[in-house]
């Protein structure tokens, strides 16, 4: 016999939405949608709302926006939902008195193959890290972040060609077809739990947010190491360097071609001292460890994002 399901959905992001999206064209009743509060955005900090909370105003469900989950108005408006599911999808870190509340527990989908990237970044590192296979995880949630037993897994290739936008774009959408499949196990009682320490994973890596320090590339590093860095970034927060004391982020990029001639050598005038070899017309190369790294799509300081044909109209290097 079916369980009668009552959900509660949290989540803020456009990652979030296939999923809310599938339960309610699969026609589950979603009592509650929890998502981040509205605010200012943008160079005129106009109050934007969150990508979850505009397809629940389209969908006429009842919303809720707290700025503390702990906060004893928000939780007892919970409670009064009588939901006994909640699903997690791109939330912050919840309280154990709310994660305890549903009859048939919380479960969250994370964005990677747990228990390996664990964390608030997992697409960024798995695509920074060299991976070529990534997936989504369904699991309870328990104390531990992302440690609880797993529901189902769900892989992905991670092509050489994909940046970390891309990866998002693929898992958003099978992440979307497991949470459908999770609430269907828990709708049937037929979900068998996995503990993520019985699963063989090797060397752990982990995920943990992403800052400004990590964006900066050190050109010490090799083409590999750095191209990747420049793939798990992009579109964003975006690796940077520095050109002439200026910002450069660099959404794109691919190991120098050795027969591009008519050169000049220059050197950046900052603090990095960064090797770049260029024609001033047509590509712009800077020194790795082990080579050469060609920017293809760059952004200035300033500027609005451009191919490098377009930066070296404007920008001129001298030898």
């Amino acid at each position: 016999m079916k369980k009668q399901l009552r959900i509660v959905f949290m989540g803020t992001p456009d990652f979030a939405v296939p999923s809310l999206a599938a339960l309610l064209d699969n026609k589950y009743q979603v009592v509650g949608v929890i998502t981040a509060p509205d605010k200012p955005a943008g160079r005129g900090q106009q109050i934007q709302q969150s990508a979850v909370k505009k397809y629940a105003l389209e969908n006429e469900l009842n919303i809720l926006q707290p700025e503390k989950l702990k906060s004893p108005d928000f939780i007892n408006e919970l409670q009064n939902l009588n939901a006994n599911l909640f699903i997690v999808v791109a939330f912050r870190m919840l309280p154990e008195i709310i994660w305890q509340m549903p009859t048939f527990g919380t479960f969250n989908l994370h964005a990677s193959l747990l228990p390996q990237y664990r964390g608030a970044a997992p697409i960024n590192w798995a695509v920074i890290n060299g991976e070529n296979e990534t997936g989504v995880t369904t699991f309870f949630l328990q104390h531990e972040i992302d440690t609880g037993n797993i529901i189902f897994q769900e892989k992905i290739k991670i092509e050489a060609t994909d940046n970390a936008g891309n990866v998002h774009d693929k898992l958003m959408h099978v992440g979307s077809s497991l949470v459908l499949k999770t609430v269907k196990a828990i709708e049937e009682d037929t979900v068998i739990q996995q503990t993520q320490s019985s699963i063989e994973s090797g060397f752990l890596r982990h995920a943990p947010k992403i800052y400004k320090e990590t964006c900066l590339i050190d050109w010490n590093k090799s083409v590999t190491e750095i191209h990747n860095l420049i793939r798990g970034l992009s579109p964003f927060p975006t690796a940077f360097t520095y050109i002439d004391g200026k910002v450069l982020k660099i959404f794109e990029a691919r190991q120098f071609n050795n027969e591009i001639t008519e050169t000049i050598d220059v050197e950046s005038k900052n603090d990095l001292q960064i090797s770049i070899i260029t024609n001033n017309k047509t590509y712009l190369a800077i020194k790795c460890s082990d080579g050469f790294l060609e920017l293809l799509t760059v952004q200035l300081e300033g500027k609005k994002r451009m191919s490098i044909e377009e930066f070296l109209r404007g920008y001129k290097f001298i030898s």
